[in-house]
């Protein structure tokens, strides 16, 4: 089920990007907010985060709205990799674009392709749904926690050498001036996602599911002419998106069906409790274990189609709860693509524009890590605690 559901946001998301709502609402933010070198940054990584759960792949949030943007904002205030003016602003303004989108991509269900697919696999094991509202309440203290401190450590790790940028909401303010006034298509686009978001929120106590709503959502659009058929038959990324999703969970079906999970989070968990730690301190050890193994993957899709169910096994034998294991690997399915250059799909634009040295991006990114998982493991922790996971 929730594979049709990613499907559907992809096609959801192609009204935000053809009726010019999306990019409508970044630079308004921009215009409001980015006087300053931080205050830009925060104005871009809030918009990026606004947008997020509708439009649910990052590379096409990345490429096609925020990377865009940004590197013209950058070029505009005379910050070219080019001229070797990089560290004037661009450098800094890149790198936290890039890393609070693996945050942005945590708080959603739909907000990044690969998280459908670790709920259906959380789903098959734990034999219990995870809902898109719990999912977002379980992610939205670390996540806002994540998102207002990462551009002011990143200021502090790696200052731009420029902190105002007067010209920025000027630039910003031209660009609204070319859009015009509201368009019908953007009004439509932007009722079909309030009307999606707030089921997808409070669906669940009136019987409606994620994916009915999302499919109500794109029915408005599709009745409206705002999205095509022919562009949602043309949408390759979410065809392919589709299919690769049937691959993985038969992979990690057979993965089980043959004894890898069992025999895998069986050895673990007797390295684990040989430890004799309490089932938090064993899950940090888990949480440790899957997040850094992420540097031998090439994407979060296929980190969780080959590690997800056994590190989520490992962690309930260790006497996690369920839900609680579930949500929290799932969301940092996302967080641990901040560490590369190809670990998500929002890493080629922004590593490749050239304004951050790749040695620098590593050893940032590493950083970031560690700052990350302390705040979902402790402050994510005590939320949960709160709302009940455990």
């Amino acid at each position: 089920m929730f594979r049709w559901l990613i499907a559907i946001a992809f096609w959801l998301s192609g009204g935000f990007i053809k009726s010019g709502l999306g990019n409508r609402i970044a630079y308004g933010i921009v215009a409001l907010f980015g006087k300053t070198t931080l205050g830009l940054t925060y104005s871009l990584v809030f918009a990026e985060a606004l947008l997020a759960p509708a439009i649910p792949s990052v590379a096409a949030r990345a490429g096609g709205i925020f990377f865009p943007l940004a590197k013209a904002l950058c070029l505009a205030c005379g910050s070219d990799p080019a001229k070797g003016t990089e560290k004037k602003m661009g450098a800094y303004v890149m790198k936290t674009l890039f890393q609070t989108s693996c945050i942005s991509s945590a708080m959603f269900i739909t907000a990044m392709a690969a998280n459908p697919l670790a709920v259906n696999l959380a789903s098959e094991a734990l034999g219990q749904p995870i809902t898109w509202g719990a999912w977002a309440l379980a992610g939205i203290v670390p996540g806002l926690i994540c998102l207002t401190a990462a551009p002011l450590i990143l200021y502090v790790l790696y200052p731009p050498e420029t902190k105002d940028t007067p010209d920025a909401p000027d630039t910003a303010k031209k660009e609204l001036e070319k859009l015009g006034p509201l368009s019908l298509d953007e009004k439509i686009t932007a009722g079909a996602f309030a009307v999606t978001v707030g089921l997808w929120i409070f669906g669940a106590s009136i019987g409606i599911n994620a994916v009915a709503a999302a499919l109500l959502g794109l029915t408005i659009l599709l009745v409206t002419n705002v999205v095509k058929w022919k562009d949602c038959l043309g949408d390759n990324q979410a065809w392919d998106t589709l299919t690769w999703f049937a691959a993985l969970i038969a992979m990690a079906a057979h993965l089980n069906q043959f004894g890898f999970i069992k025999w895998f989070s069986g050895n673990v968990v007797n390295l684990v409790g040989g430890l004799g730690l309490s089932w938090q301190s064993s899950f940090g050890v888990v949480v440790l274990l899957y997040f850094y193994s992420h540097y031998l993957f090439a994407s979060g899709a296929a980190h969780i189609g080959a590690m997800y169910t056994a590190f989520l096994s490992v962690a309930t034998a260790c006497g996690t709860p369920g839900m609680l294991a579930a949500i929290a690997l799932g969301q940092l399915s996302n967080v641990m693509g901040c560490l590369s250059t190809y670990g998500i799909g929002s890493a080629p634009p922004y590593f490749g524009a050239g304004y951050v040295p790749q040695s620098k991006w590593y050893q940032l990114g590493f950083i970031m890590s560690v700052f990350y998982i302390a705040v979902w493991m402790f402050a994510g922790g005590a939320w949960w605690k709160v709302i009940g996971l455990w």
